[in-house]
Order: structure tokens, then sequence, then C-alpha cells
């Protein structure tokens, strides 16, 4: 017997999901545990040993490999937790970082924000000036060493930053992408002066041209990287000691995995390991049940997530943003916000009723928990609206306090607004499903896409009990809720699924039509760090995937767009093929006729992504057909809709559904670890592999 394990670690629960090679899929949840976040790890695990009715040394010793999902890297950064970092690079072009171009004024900005131009500032500066220096060297635009490195300079420089107490160095030079000569050198440099200096090279983490993104990358990398690597080799070495056999692999923002060991060096590839997760679960599970266009919706305990799904490929991005920088990490596209289960309910100064971004997180949480929290959250409203039950979460193992969500509801948001605890309650619920949908909406039109053509998949803990609103929001008439052994645990499910996915990329600047024989020696190279990459993950691969592509754009225009290439020779036509392909795409995303061949195309960076395909992954497996209707558990008031009120409601044990068994609306599903609302009007269908499809009323 060999397992497959996944593991989300979340801001408030860690999940976990376990498959065999006989097809058995078993699901565990447990809060997580910050700031040791590794004992939630241990604590999920021992609860799929015990449903194996193993010791978890066995388990481990017979798995054939973990993939970790980890916030880590993210809330770091995002909450600017990291250590001192130094950073080096070429004479002249320290203040880059700090200019920031006009970037640093409207990336990761709000409309809103954006529109308050007197109140516009450039904030979240990296690091300070002192511990940003040069050196003298300079490589052309050809890679041509025009100024050798002067070691001295490059000596007394690294000695400064020690002196400043930091044990990572961030070193980007000017065209380093072209030439890293001499970045390689004062890693040498560095390591000649201290050994256990953590270094990160731009040429090795984002070899692309644009010095400001290039930099950040770095430098963000570097921020995360020591972090990254005490916390895998920690958890790694915990798991060894309880028997693990296979590898721990790390899931990344471009959902693929890679061994832990492997995952510091690029640690800014793992920012958004979480966030992908749900995604490659729906692209799995959509295989299974033939849906190639899919909207992802994951609500947990802090933040709700989106991710497009279109024609059976994740939508993918070369760059995010993280505090206003631009970050060069090539990435499944999801959006978020903060607005989960934990997300709290507020009043801004004009009186409206706001939710999130502010999350209870796992400690203190939401106040019905009854861990000293006191903001109302949406979990607070969905207990008072009777959507979750008074025994508590996870079959009752987390206790809920009604008194207390009332309590904090009434305080903060139903006095202040003349409304009664109920109708607060609703309020709450209605401005959950009303900027989730926007969210929705965003995530689609804006990528050029009809959502009526779309199924929503939802999951996470709290996201069944909203999808069915969100996804009539956005005008979806369809909504799976992956249930089964499954339900809320969807994201490690993803996880679980996930290949081995590396990238190589390379900025080589170029006008179409460009040589084909210079192109073919720059993806000749790539393909070959992809191999070796793969090479030392120490995983046999059933079968390994080299995808080209190139991010290409109009003339003088400031972003690209990525279009495949077709694999083998390359030649005029296959150049030309790319092109048509970057402006069928670009016409999608911006509109017909938008495009403007005359002004010219551009190729800027090359790059090949490489999947080595695992042995097996999760699919969910078949559940018995029913014999007859479906017969509630119990029924209890529940207000779904303000106008309507409480309405006695049906309440169905999930574990005594059955393939075929047909809910009409109103209606509540309870799984152990989630509520699913079917609203008046929608009816709930559970399919032959235990997912409940929503069919919500707004069909075309």
């Amino acid at each position: 017997m060999a397992y497959v394990i996944g593991v989300d670690v979340g801001g408030t629960f860690t999940d976990a999901v376990l498959d065999d090679d006989a097809g058995t899929v078993l699901a565990a949840k447990s809060p997580s545990t910050p700031p040791d976040y590794s004992r939630g790890v241990l604590d999920v695990l021992q609860l799929l040993a015990e449903q194996l009715d193993k010791p978890l040394p066995q388990m481990l010793a017979e798995t054939h490999h973990i993939a970790h999902g980890t916030t880590s890297s993210l809330n770091a950064l995002v909450m600017g937790n990291v250590p001192p970092v130094g950073f080096l690079t070429t004479q002249g072009h320290r203040d880059s970082i700090f200019i920031m171009n006009v970037e640093g004024r409207y990336l990761g900005r709000s409309p809103h924000e954006l529109q308050n131009v007197l109140g516009q500032s450039k904030q979240h500066t990296l690091l300070p000036k002192r511990r940003a220096l040069e050196v003298t060297e300079r490589i052309d635009r050809d890679g041509n060493v025009i100024v050798p490195l002067d070691e001295d300079a490059a000596r007394a420089a690294i000695r400064t930053l020690l002196g400043e107490g930091v044990r990572a160095i961030a070193v980007s030079l000017l065209w380093s992408f072209r030439n890293p000569a001499h970045e390689q050198r004062l890693r040498e440099l560095i390591h000649e002066a201290d050994p256990d200096v953590f270094v990160a090279l731009s040429s090795e983490v984002s070899p692309r041209i644009r010095e400001f993104a290039r930099n950040a990358t770095t430098i963000m990398s570097t921020q995360i990287g020591p972090g990254l690597r005490d916390y895998l080799g920690n958890l790694e070495s915990t798991l060894r000691e309880n028997g693990l056999a296979g590898p721990l692999l790390v899931m990344q923002s471009n959902g693929g995995a890679v061994a832990a060991r492997e995952a510091p060096a690029t640690a800014i590839t793992t920012v958004g390991s979480v966030l992908t997760g749900g995604v490659v679960g729906s692209v799995a599970l959509g295989r299974q049940l033939g849906h190639r266009n899919i909207i992802s919706t994951d609500v947990g305990g802090t933040t709700f997530l989106a991710g497009l799904i279109v024609d059976g490929e994740p939508v993918r991005e070369t760059t995010t943003v993280i505090n206003h920088h631009p970050i060069n990490v090539p990435t499944l596209r999801v959006d978020a916000i903060g607005s989960g289960g934990g997300a709290i309910a507020w009043l801004d100064p004009g009186g409206n009723l706001r939710i999130g971004p502010r999350s209870a997180q796992a400690v203190p949480g939401p106040a019905c928990y009854g861990n000293g929290g006191t903001e109302p959250t949406n979990t607070d409203a969905n207990l008072v609206l009777g959507i979750l039950p008074e025994r508590g979460l996870l079959g009752g193992r987390k206790p809920l306090s009604l008194d207390l969500a009332r309590q904090a509801i009434e305080a903060q948001i139903a006095k202040p607004l003349g409304l009664t605890v109920e109708e607060a309650a609703a309020a709450i619920y209605a401005v959950q499903n009303a900027q989730t949908g926007d969210l929705l909406r965003k995530t689609v039109v804006e990528a050029g896409h009809d959502p009526r053509d779309f199924v929503v998949y939802a999951f996470g803990g709290a996201g069944p009990a909203h999808c069915a609103r969100y996804a009539a929001e956005v005008g979806c008439s369809e909504v799976v809720v992956p249930l089964g052994p499954v339900a809320s645990a969807f994201s490690a499910f993803g996880l679980a699924s996930s290949d081995i996915v590396l990238a190589a990329e390379l900025s080589d600047p170029t006008f179409v039509p460009f040589d084909p024989a210079r192109a073919e020696r720059t993806f000749a190279e790539l393909e070959e760090r992809v191999r070796d990459g793969l090479a030392r993950q120490g995983l046999t691969f059933e079968a390994v995937e080299l995808h080209r592509e190139i991010d290409m754009r109009y003339t003088m225009q400031l972003a690209e767009v990525t279009a495949p290439v077709a694999n083998g020779p390359l030649d005029a036509a296959a150049i030309e093929a790319a092109a048509a392909a970057f402006e069928r795409r670009y016409a999608q995303m911006f509109g017909e006729g938008t495009g403007f061949r005359e002004a010219g195309i551009q190729a800027i960076t090359f790059r090949v992504r490489g999947i080595g395909v695992l042995p097996f992954s999760p699919a969910l497996p078949e559940v018995p057909a029913a014999t007859g209707a479906a017969v509630p558990a119990t029924t209890r008031p529940v207000c779904l809709d303000a106008a309507t009120g409480y309405v006695d409601t049906p309440v169905y044990d999930y574990r005594e559904l059955r393939a075929g068994h047909v809910l009409a609306g109103p209606a509540i599903v309870e799984v152990p670890t989630t509520t699913v609302v079917i609203p008046a009007g929608s009816t709930g269908t559970v399919d032959h592999l235990g997912n409940l499809t929503i069919v919500t009323g707004s069909a075309r």
C-alpha cells in the first residue's frame, strides 16, 4: 500500500487528504497552530492515521510523498514579518527599489485608492537604504563585460552588510540575466566572508528584463528564504522522526510541487502555494465530471479565493503584486479578498456595513468560538441565522456559543444600525454574498469570459454555505460542492493531486520575426535546466512534459501576454504561429479590434514549463446509489432571506445521502466539516461521486 497525502495549512484550519493506490480517499481537519504550524500538521496527520486504524509511524512509512501548502511565505511578506536582509546591485542603480518607477503608485491599489491622488504614497519600503549597497561592475545588454567586478570594493560592501547583522543577502545586477558571471562571483565572495549567509541571485530567481521588478522579486525571495528553509527543515526532520519514508513536497504558485529541500533557493515561488491548491483540485475533479470551464471558489476561515479554469486548463499569469511591488513569479491566477468565515463585520465612519478584510483567524477566532474573540464575523452571523448547528463544527468537536455570537452582533452591528440581532445577521450574510459575487464577476469578466458559460466549484469550510447565492449574483446556474470524502478539505485534495512543476525563463527581447536558431538555443538551454531540476526531485515520473511559451507585446507597450510555442524544431512558421496565438489571446482579453499588428510584435521573455507526472493522484470514488427518497434528519428555523425571515427548514445528514438523491430548497446539508445551503427555488442533486450539484434557478 502506498499513500499520497496533501496538507493545506490555512490561517484557521489545517486540512489533509489521503489517497492510496487502491482508490481510497480520506480527509481530516484540525485547528491550525500558529506560530508553530508544524504542530497542526502532525495533529491532522494523526487524525488520518486514526481513520486508517494504524499508528502514525506506520502510515508515514507507507507514504509515497506528502504535498504541503504553506501560508508562511505569503503571510511573512504581507505582514512584514521578515528578517533584515542586505542588497547588492550595480553602481548607480540602488535607488530603483526606492523610486519604484510609477508602478509604486498604482500596483495593488483599489479603484477608490487610485482616485485619491493626493493620498497616494509609495509604501512598504523593502529595506532601509543603509542595507542597499552598490558594487562596481557593468555588463552590457548583449552580455559583454564592459567593467570588471571590483572585488576589493565588493568585499568591503559585504563586510558592511554583515556588520549590520544581516544573515541573508540579495544580489541583483543590471544585466545579470544576460550574463550571470558577476552575480555568481559575488556569491562566492559572500560565502568566503561567511559561508552560512543565505544568498539569492536574480539570475536564478528572476532572470527577466526590468530591474525594479527583478530587484523586488529577488529581495522578497531573500526575505522569506531563510524562514522557509528553517520551517521546512524542521518539519521534514519531525516527519522523518515519525517515520516518513517518501519526500516532502511544497506547493508553488505555478500549480505544481517541488521538493522541500529545493524550495528555499527560489522561495518566492511558494508565496501562493495554498491559494493554488483548490484550482488544481478543481482541474482534477473537472476531468472526472467532464467540466472544462470552471470557476474555483474557496471560502476558508480568512479569505475568499477565486480561480478560473478555461477549456480544462487553469488561467496563468507571469507576475503578481505583493505590497505594491511587482513580483516575477509564474502563477495560477487566483483573486482573493478577506471575506472568509472568520472575516469581521464592522461599520465604516458613514455607518455602512463592511465585511473583512480583517479576520478573527484561528486565535481568538469568531466570538462564537468562546476563545476570547468579541468581534462579529460571518461565522457568528451564520450561527444566528440557523445555518450552522448550535452543537458546533467538526461534528461537534468544535463547540459554538449562540449567546456569544448574538452578543457580538448586537453590540457592534445591530444596536448602532437600529436593527434586531436577526436582521443584522441577515445583513452580514447578504453583504458577504454580494462582495464575493463581485469578485467572481471581476475574475471571469475581466479575463474576457461570460460567467454563464462556467460551472462554479465551491469548497472550504464556509464556501458551501454561501455558494448558491454568490453564483446567482454572477449569473452562474450550476454549482458543484465537492463532498464525498473531501468536503471542506478540497484544497488539500488539490495538493495531493499535484505533479512536480518547474519553470525556467530568460528575457531576450527581440522583434517578430526573429532568428529561429537563436531562440532554439534559448529554449534548449531552458529545457536542460528544467530537466536537471526534475532529476533533483528524488522521484520517478510516469512522464515528463515540456511546454514552451513566449511573453509577447505590441511594440512600445509596457506589459506582455503569454503565447504558447509548439515543441519541436523552431522555424519561421512556428514563430508566426506563436505571434498569431498572442494576437488571439490579446483580442480575447481586451476585445476584438484592439490589436495593432502594424506596430510590430516583440518577444520579451522565453519560458519552459516542465511537468513531472507522478505515478498516481487522487480521484474521488463512486458512492452507493439511492434506493428511495432522501429523508431529513431534523428541521430547524433558518433565515436565508431577510424578507422571508425564519422558515422551518429540513436538515439532511450528508452521511445518509446517496447518489441520485434530490433535495428541494430551502434545505441544509450538514457534513462533518462544512454546511451546505440550498436556497428556496434551487435544487440539489447528489452525483455518482457524492458531490452535491445545486441548480440555482438562474439557468438561461
